[in-house]
């Protein structure tokens, strides 16, 4: 009977992680409320393997390009030439970016951990001009309110709108220059240990994604059709 509902919920295109919070809202009330016996096995789908989204170096500019507000250029500048995830972004105060040693430190970042990442003279040299002109104290991309940093949803409207002006139509969300940083840089040849510490991610596993989506090598294969 599970197994159907399973079926059903699949066939009706829900994702698999819904699919196996069905199940186990189903299986605490089987066993919590209705007293079923523990020992009953709850067959659950496959967790999906997704490859990241990740956007051409072209439409990196193209995108960056299409900012018109210093604030946004400066926010989409860090958060991709660092891989920045964008609750990241949002919580970097001024005196977090050093210029002179080209780093940026990341504070409690997932796993409430700091690290340092890459702090690109473009991006510096942006940031300094939106520094100029907008004198943030506290918070470097302040919300409305001065005490207060740019809420991650409002990073991602500036992100979708930027993404329109740019007339790019692929499927793409803030998160996406996090997965394009890191597979250009395994694409330029970078050490894939040096871009999970940039990452922040706790092993190489999760970094090695990038390799199912980089074209580095893919470039020099050449399909048979062409050998014909």
């Amino acid at each position: 009977m599970m197994q159907e509902y399973s079926l059903f919920l699949l066939e009706k295109g829900c994702s698999h992680s819904y699919v196996n919070q069905a199940i186990s809202a189903v299986k605490f009330f089987m066993q919590k409320i209705a007293g079923q016996s523990e020992s009953v096995a709850y067959v659950r789908p496959r967790k999906e393997k997704k490859l990241p989204n990740v956007l051409s170096r072209s439409e990196v500019i193209q995108l960056l390009q299409a900012a018109q507000n210093l604030k946004h250029k400066a926010l989409l500048y860090l958060t991709y030439s660092a891989g920045l995830r964008v609750s990241e972004v949002v919580r970097l105060r001024p005196e977090d970016l050093h210029s002179a040693r080209k780093t940026i430190v990341i504070r409690q970042g997932k796993g409430r951990k700091d690290r340092l990442s890459i702090l690109s003279d473009t991006a510096m040299a942006i940031v300094l001009e939106y520094i100029k002109q907008y004198r943030p104290e506290k918070w470097l991309f302040p919300g409305q309110a001065a005490n207060n940093h740019l809420t991650e949803r409002t990073v991602q409207k500036v992100f979708e709108q930027t993404l329109h002006a740019a007339g790019i139509q692929r499927k793409a969300s803030v998160h996406t220059l996090r997965h394009s940083f890191a597979t250009h840089l395994l694409e330029s040849g970078v050490d894939i240990r040096y871009i999970q510490e940039l990452l922040g991610h706790k092993s190489t596993s999760t970094t090695e994604l990038y390799t199912h989506v980089s074209v580095k090598d893919i470039r020099h294969i050449l399909s048979p059709l062409d050998r014909m």
